[in-house]
């Protein structure tokens, strides 16, 4: 019988096999533009998370220049994905943990993604 760690490892060999490049249905540019994605993703379509980016990006496309936005101005352009002021809050949130604790650069370590807002 295999351990949870050699079943995982196979599980992902296969993906790998299958799908060694697979597509990101949102649009990104880098880790964090991805990550604020995701965190717009949850309750919304990709679709419309690949509309509403755009415009939010365009405002800040970092987690400095983010985090110096005012929180009801990314409620503003994020409201069409739905739960907006929590949404917004966690924007505002982990892209100043970002700037403070990991020097603006998104943490490739799960844990510390997971501890972050949203």
């Amino acid at each position: 019988m295999l351990t949870l760690k050699e079943r995982i490892n196979h599980i992902q060999k296969c993906l790998d096999k299958f799908f060694p490049n697979p597509p990101v249905p949102l649009n990104h540019k880098d880790p964090f533009t991805l990550l604020i994605a995701v965190l717009l993703s949850a309750q919304c379509t990709d679709e419309r998370v690949n509309q509403v980016t755009p415009k939010l990006f365009a405002l800040a496309d970092n987690p400095f220049a983010m985090s110096k936005i005012a929180q009801d101005k990314i409620y503003s352009i994020i409201k069409p994905c739905g739960l907006g002021p929590q949404k917004s809050k966690a924007i505002k949130e982990l892209s100043s943990i970002l700037v403070n604790n990991f020097a603006g650069e998104v943490p490739e370590d799960i844990k510390a993604l997971e501890k972050l807002p949203g």
